[in-house]
């Protein structure tokens, strides 16, 4: 897993570097230059934007990834991407029209509980497309086994232009509204970048042949829009239905205790930009030895430094809520519960990758539709009992089966499992450091007390799992920074 290790490490890094700064713009600026109001705003725009980036993309990012090597002349090479370029525009500009003459209709419909909601429809269909062709470009990167620099754009650049815009915000240089613009510029702008790296990397040979496998390539790229939408909605579609029943103002509360849990993803996100390639190459080649290896390493990897996370986030929770304005502290139910099934995540490792990239897919997206069915009904449900919380109940029941019912498919039909000897012991290590450390509370100021504590829960950790050997890509990762060798 050099190749693996090396490169995720890279993109931990940026995309921590990232996540540092939307903690920043998340739990102080936003809380502190926005109202509530348009703090939720901003929150939906861009939870639907991302709910209809995958439509927006036509799957494009994944069929990129899955098919790229399996062409082996430069012609039907050059023909295929040129096909991966088009097809986006083929449903982007029938949703444009859509949007421009029925957007009273749609605006609406959206706004039956905020009205403000309406104002920014434009907004966020242009943080869709900007989303969706990101996604294309990035992915074009990828299957040249280059991941660092997208990733970096993927996960800094735009908190970075949010921190700009929040700051020229809060010295009245710009408006709201002009805030709200600049909010989507910088996703255009993110867009433009990733393109040009990606075709500095292989420039584009505008070929219209006749592409093999066409139809089979359709399919996949129209499947995997269900595929994608529906990793989206598990991830999105409460904030939006959140929209439609409690006050917008809310949603920023609930935005605050997601951002914390998604912090558990990081190491995922990171690892997975370079298992999606790599994993359509072991299932092109029908490596299948060498597919189950990546599957256990890649979780035992990240079930170990999700868990560490998980732990910094469990244990210092209460102490983080002290430093932030009290009403964001109803979220703290989500936080817990969200965490779980982040970590639940983790543990599956490269499972997605796999899935994604093989011939099974079609019966994991009829699951999926009805695992969506099943969450939507769930928020229905529970959000009007418990508003914030119900939707993080929903939410963690729908990832939970939905994550199950994957583990046991790949199990199922490549007779592979993530769960090494390793699993069980790491996951006594978390239980055992959560009830240890969440009860210990010094009388320090908030600030100093999660700093003492996650000295102590790091040395704890790290301690025992290079004790125990947990993790060798880990182990010696760990060893190589501290000189140990």
């Amino acid at each position: 897993m050099g190749i693996v290790a090396l490169q995720s490490f890279k993109n931990v890094v940026s995309t921590y570097l990232g996540f540092f700064i939307g903690a920043i713009n998340t739990l102080f600026l936003y809380t502190e230059f926005l109202t509530d109001e348009y703090y939720g705003m901003v929150g939906y725009m861009l939870s639907l934007a991302y709910v209809i980036m995958p439509l927006m993309a036509f799957g494009i990012h994944n069929t990129l990834v899955k098919f790229y090597s399996s062409f082996k002349t430069r012609i039907s090479l050059n023909s295929f991407l040129t096909l991966m370029l088009v097809l986006p525009i083929c449903v982007i500009i029938p949703l444009v029209i859509i949007t421009h003459f029925g957007y009273d209709i749609i605006g609406n419909f959206l706004s039956q509980r905020n009205s403000i909601i309406k104002d920014y429809l434009w907004h966020t269909i242009i943080v869709a497309i900007s989303l969706a062709y990101f996604e294309v470009f990035f992915a074009w990167a990828k299957v040249q086994m280059l991941t660092v620099f997208g990733n970096f754009m993927k996960e800094v650049f735009h908190r970075v232009g949010a921190m700009v815009l929040l700051f020229a915000l809060h010295f009245k240089i710009i408006d709201l509204n002009q805030f709200m613009i600049g909010l989507v510029t910088v996703y255009v702008i993110r867009m433009l970048i990733m393109n040009i790296y990606a075709f500095s990397i292989k420039l584009p040979v505008i070929t219209f042949k006749r592409v093999s496998n066409l139809s089979k390539i359709l399919k996949y790229s129209f499947l995997i829009i269900i595929a994608g939408s529906i990793a989206t909605v598990l991830m999105d579609v409460d904030k939006v239905m959140l929209g439609q029943y409690i006050d917008i103002k809310e949603i920023a509360y609930y935005n605050v205790a997601i951002f914390i849990s998604a912090v558990i993803a990081v190491p995922q996100r990171a690892m997975h930009q370079i298992l999606l390639p790599l994993s359509a190459k072991y299932l092109n080649e029908r490596d299948f030895e060498a597919l189950g290896d990546l599957y256990k390493k890649s979780s035992v990897n990240l079930f170990v430094v999700g868990g560490f996370i998980f732990l910094l986030i469990i244990v210092n929770i209460n102490q983080l809520y002290e430093i932030i304005p009290k009403e964001f502290s109803g979220g703290l139910f989500v936080v817990f519960v969200i965490s779980i099934s982040k970590l639940y995540d983790a543990l599956l490792g490269s499972n997605n990758a796999i899935l994604f990239n093989s011939d099974y897919y079609r019966m994991v997206l009829v699951l999926g539709v009805v695992l969506v069915i099943l969450m939507v009904l769930l928020n229905i449900v529970f959000i009007p009992l418990y508003g914030i919380n119900g939707a993080a109940i929903a939410t963690f029941l729908a990832v939970f089966v939905y994550n199950s019912i994957k583990l046991f498919f790949v199990y199922r039909k490549f007779k592979i499992f993530p769960f090494t000897n390793s699993t069980l012991k790491i996951g006594i290590l978390i239980v055992s450091s959560s009830l240890l450390f969440y009860f210990w509370d010094f009388t320090f100021h908030p600030i100093v007390n999660i700093g003492v504590k996650s000295i102590l829960i790091t040395v704890f950790y790290v301690f025992i799992v290079l004790k125990f050997d947990f993790s060798e890509d880990i182990s010696t990762l760990i060893k190589r920074y501290l000189k140990l060798n």
